[in-house]
């Protein structure tokens, strides 16, 4: 699976894209999960002290924003779909 990642995160992961190993069907959530198991320094960037995803934080899978799909982060992927994980973004 193709995960994309932007502006500060690329810097915590040390790449702009990386492939994540993927058997079969897994949910967002294992998904996120994995990541931050992987890169520990994402945990602070997309989850809030309750382990959901912070809403100034941006996944998109295939083009689409994980809170808004159905299932929300029980939606399953497979290492067909396309992630982007885009961080927080202040300015003004």
């Amino acid at each position: 699976m193709k995960i994309n990642f932007y502006a500060t995160l690329r810097q915590i992961v040390g790449q702009k894209s990386i492939e994540y190993p993927v058997q079969g069907i897994i949910t967002v959530r294992t998904l996120i999960d994995g990541l931050i198991q992987e890169y520990p320094g994402l945990k602070e960037e997309l989850l809030d002290e309750d382990g959901e995803l912070l809403d100034r934080v941006h996944v998109l899978i295939n083009g689409r924003d994980v809170p808004y799909l159905q299932d929300a982060m029980q939606t399953e992927i497979t290492a067909r779909d396309t992630i982007n994980v885009f961080p927080a973004v202040g300015g003004g």
